[in-house]
C-alpha cells in the first residue's frame, strides 16, 4: 500500500510517500519522500509564526511539494492508494490549505483520503525509526505547542496521563531563547549553547503539579527571564542555556518513567519537535537502560513537522478500515482519540 502524506499544521508545507507491507508482526514500512518546504527564514524575522503569512506560503508551496514528493519516489497518482492529511489541531487557515488540496487529489483521482490528527502523526514516527515497538506503551509528545504524556494499548487506542498546565516545553524553549537574545526557532540554539554549558551552574525549579504528572513549564520561563533582567551584564549563556536545558529535561524525563513505571510498560516513545532535543534524548535512553525499558525516537528530521508521520499514521488506519468523507473539516483544537 503505497500512502501520500500530506502535513500542512504550522509553517512546514510538507509532502512524503511510503510504502507499507503487510506482516504479521510489524509491517515494514519504506519512506520513499518526505519533502519539506520550510518557512522558517520568513518568521525568524518575526520571532515567531505569523498565521496568515503561513497560510499565504502553504498556497504557494503545496502543489509543487507534492508533486516533488511524487518525483522523487517514481510515483505518479495513479500509484497511490491513499492520502493521509493533518486536519487537526493547528493553525486553521494553515491547516485549511493542506485539506483542500487532499480533498482535490482524492475526488479527482478517486482515491480514498484518512484524517489525521497532528499528535497521532508525531507518534507514528517511530514506526519509522526500525523500531520494534511492543504494545502497551507510553508515549511523550512534546512540541511548542504540546506536553503530553499516552499510554497506548494498540494502534489507534489512546489515554491521556498527564499535559501541561501552562506553557508546552517548546513554547518554554522559544520564550527562553528570546530572552538569552537567540534567534528563531530558539530549542536547536539552546541544545547547541548547552553542549559548551555547565548544567548546574543555575539552579533552576522543577515544578510538580499536586499529585499528578502533568506538567509546568511557566514558573520555570519566568525564572529564567528574571535571570536574565537581573544579571549584572549579559550572563554566561553556555551554563544558562545547559542549567535551563537540564531544568526541562529532568522533568519530562522524570515523568515518562514515573508513568511507565505505574502502568508496568517496557516500551517508551518520543515525538515532537522537541523530542529531537540532544540532551533529552540522551537523558530519556539513559533512563531507559537503567530500568530496562525499550526507548524509540525519531531521527531529528521526523520529529519535527513532516508528512511521512502523517502518511504513517494514514497506513495504519486504513489497516483499520477508517476513511474520512470529503465533507472532512479542519480544527484549530481537538483532543486525540476523537476520530474523524
Amino acid at each position: 500500500m503505497k500512502i501520500l502524506g500530506i502535513e500542512t499544521s504550522c509553517d512546514e508545507t510538507s509532502a512524503a510517500v511510503i510504502e507499507g507491507i503487510s506482516s504479521d508482526n510489524q509491517p515494514e514500512l519504506k519512506l520513499l519522500s518526505n519533502i519539506i518546504a520550510s518557512q522558517t527564514d520568513i518568521h525568524a524575522r518575526f520571532g515567531g509564526v505569523v498565521p496568515e503569512v503561513a497560510s499565504r506560503r502553504h498556497v504557494e508551496l503545496i502543489i509543487p511539494t507534492i508533486q516533488e514528493a511524487l518525483d522523487k519516489a517514481e510515483l505518479t497518482l495513479d500509484d497511490i492508494d491513499c492520502i493521509g492529511v493533518i486536519n487537526r489541531p493547528g493553525l486553521i487557515g494553515a491547516l485549511i490549505v493542506g485539506v483542500a488540496a487532499a480533498k482535490t487529489i482524492s475526488f479527482a483521482s478517486n482515491i480514498p483520503l484518512v484524517a489525521v490528527h497532528h499528535l497521532e502523526a508525531h507518534i507514528y514516527a517511530n514506526w519509522l525509526t526500525g523500531n520494534k515497538i511492543e504494545f502497551p506503551a507510553v508515549c511523550l509528545v512534546v512540541s511548542g505547542g504540546h506536553s503530553d504524556l499516552i499510554y497506548m494499548t494498540g494502534h489507534g487506542q489512546y489515554e491521556i496521563l498527564a499535559r501541561t498546565r501552562d506553557d508546552a516545553a517548546g513554547e518554554c524553549f522559544d520564550k527562553c531563547a528570546r530572552s538569552m537574545g537567540l534567534g528563531y526557532p530558539g530549542g536547536p540554539e539552546i541544545d547547541k549553547l548547552a553542549k559548551q554549558g555547565n548544567p548546574h551552574s543555575v539552579q533552576f525549579p522543577r515544578a510538580k503539579v499536586g499529585d499528578t504528572l502533568d506538567f509546568s513549564f511557566s514558573g520555570l520561563k519566568t525564572a529564567v527571564i528574571r535571570y536574565v533582567e537581573g544579571f549584572a551584564g549579559k550572563p554566561p549563556l553556555p551554563d544558562l542555556a545547559a542549567s535551563f536545558q537540564a531544568a526541562v529535561v529532568d522533568v519530562l524525563v522524570d515523568h515518562t518513567f514515573k508513568a511507565a513505571v505505574d502502568k508496568g510498560v517496557k516500551q517508551v516513545m518520543m515525538a515532537g519537535g522537541v523530542a529531537a532535543n540532544s540532551g533529552l534524548q540522551s537523558a530519556i535512553k539513559e533512563r531507559g537502560e537503567e530500568l530496562g525499558i525499550a526507548v524509540s525516537a525519531p531521527p531529528p528530521v521526523l520529529c519535527t513537522d513532516n508528512a511521512a508521520m502523517a502518511a504513517v499514521a494514514a497506513y495504519f488506519a486504513r489497516q483499520r478500515g477508517e476513511s474520512s468523507d470529503l465533507d472532512l473539516d479542519s480544527y484549530a483544537s481537538e483532543p486525540l482519540g476523537v476520530r474523524q
